[in-house]
């Protein structure tokens, strides 16, 4: 997040944007509603389902998923030719504007809503919400990054909230919600492919050097793969092996046909988990991990605050942090990891990381800091780019729209998306083991409008086959008026039915994300 959570309750407009915040992120949600409801904030919510937000809502866009970058040209068209743009920011704080407006100017209302079913007038009405205030806050998660254009989205998202000057001030700013805890903070760490901790890239010979030399390796200087780059690898048997840690790739990831047939070519895999799950099921050797509660070390949030956790209960029987277990595989392969302890590792952390530079056990004890905290006297930042971007000046991406990599037809005539439900948790691994929530949710479901239904004769509890071009699964099915016609969506929970069968592997070219949002597939019932 370029701003703070607090900052939302200061925003006078919030535009929420593929995000399910009341299901998702409850506890920001709650901030959402006591800014809009107490503070007399502006709230734009745009998504393909009618969430519990909308009903909150001044406007609602209820855009065909995968054409976020369309409504937002859209807005900007508005915003441009209604003189609503920051033209001081602009003028003194960006720079290749001239390349981005011939773009703007070809997304009229009337061709956003040819292209994303928004009415031309509504879309008009929120340019105009967002573009009037004078401190615009931008929420938005996977729903706007889990597609072939995800980058594309959000550097859109950036065009927007730079053309009308809400970065570098109080309640406003392009704000990310994590979807689990410390992604912010193992990508921060390096838990990227080509970046060393605090994003240096490993191309970069001084960065390379200044790990070689603490480290006492040779380091390569060309990026790894990520994840879903790694699967095509293992399918045609130049991956052999794999380590997995705290992650179920075989119930996330998408197009799970392919990626089961992949993991079964590796002549090794190795889990680190809580518990075993779908994918340690699989893997030659588990190492039983211990968990937040069992272990000392810190985290980073998704507002960049790096908070310590402290160790509450012993883990049981031979449960190791995993630090230590990752020490001690490193050891046994030849390379010495000698770290006493993870205060130890949080030291090195600061010596190596700029943006960590100033944080220690000490000053984190009682108050998490926000990065970049470059040195032990510096307070943190709440607000990043208060008065100049990291690159000197924020620079405009001229962004068309594409569709999405796959769309509907005569043999697959709905779209399908996926997300989360309130009661459970990514892939279940820990809520699917709690007997209250899975007595509020037992089983999966697929949501579909009432008329689609009514047109094939479907009622609520009806077990429906529901098939793409990769796979097929069984599923009670529900009426939601909160559906479009046309779409279906599933969360993703539930092991009965694997949803992310169904769901296409096409990746981003930029952030090789897959695109887990929008899929093609049919519905019949059993």
């Amino acid at each position: 997040m370029t701003n703070s959570i607090k900052d939302i309750e200061e925003a006078d407009c919030i535009l929420i944007t593929g995000s399910n915040t009341s299901e998702c992120h409850p506890v920001i949600a709650d901030l959402v509603r006591r800014a809009v409801q107490r503070k007399g904030a502006k709230l734009i919510v745009v998504d393909p389902r009618r969430i519990d937000l909308a009903g909150l809502a001044n406007i609602f866009l209820q855009a065909r998923p995968g054409t976020d970058v369309a409504w937002i040209n859209g807005m900007m068209n508005v915003i441009w030719k209604e003189g609503l743009w920051d033209r001081r920011f602009v003028e003194e704080r960006t720079e290749n504007l001239e390349s981005l407006i011939p773009v703007i100017e070809k997304y009229t209302p009337s061709l956003v809503q040819e292209i994303t079913g928004i009415s031309a007038p509504v879309l008009e009405r929120a340019a105009r919400m967002y573009g009037s205030a004078s401190r615009a806050s931008i929420l938005y998660a996977m729903g706007l990054t889990q597609h072939t254009t995800g980058t594309d989205n959000v550097r859109s998202i950036a065009n927007l909230a730079m053309l009308t000057g809400n970065l570098g001030k109080r309640g406003s700013g392009v704000n990310p919600l994590r979807g689990q805890n410390n992604v912010q903070g193992a990508c921060d760490m390096g838990g990227l492919p080509g970046l060393y901790p605090g994003y240096q890239p490993v191309s970069n010979p001084e960065a390379q050097s200044k790990f070689q030399k603490a480290w006492g390796v040779k380091l390569s200087p060309n990026p790894g793969l990520c994840m879903t780059e790694a699967v095509d690898k293992m399918a045609q048997g130049e991956i052999k092996a794999l380590y997995v840690m705290g992650e179920n790739p075989l119930m996330s990831d998408p197009d799970l046909n392919h990626l089961k047939k992949a993991f079964e070519r590796l002549d090794f895999l190795m889990v680190q988990d809580i518990f075993l799950n779908e994918t340690a099921q699989m893997a030659h050797v588990v190492f039983p991990a211990a968990l937040f509660a069992e272990k000392e070390g810190t985290v980073t949030n998704t507002e960049r605050r790096v908070q310590r956790v402290r160790k509450a209960v012993r883990p049981p029987g031979g449960c190791l942090e995993d630090w230590r277990i990752i020490s001690g595989l490193s050891h046994a392969m030849g390379f010495s990891m000698n770290y006493l302890s993870a205060e130890e590792i949080f030291r090195e952390i600061s010596r190596l990381t700029p943006s960590y530079a100033g944080m220690s056990y000490a000053r984190l004890e009682r108050k998490g800091l926000q990065w970049p905290c470059p040195s032990a006297d510096h307070p943190g930042t709440p607000i990043l780019h208060v008065n100049k971007f990291a690159r000197g000046k924020g620079l405009f991406h001229p962004v068309e729209y594409f569709p999405p990599a796959e769309r509907p037809d005569e043999q697959y005539p709905f779209v399908l998306t996926t997300g989360r439900y309130y009661y459970h948790y990514h892939t279940g691994t820990m809520t699917r083991r709690s007997k209250a929530l899975n007595m509020l949710c037992p089983e999966g479901f697929v949501e579909i409008h009432p008329g689609d239904a009514a047109r094939l004769s479907l009622e609520d509890g009806d077990k429906v086959r529901l098939k793409s071009r990769r796979g097929a699964i069984e599923i009670r099915l529900k009426k939601a008026e909160r559906c479009p016609q046309g779409i279906l969506f599933v969360p993703f929970h539930f092991r009965e039915a694997m949803v992310n069968l169904l769901t296409n592997s096409a990746l981003d070219p930029v952030a090789k994300t897959p695109e887990l949002k929008v899929c093609a597939v049919a519905l019949e019932k059993v």
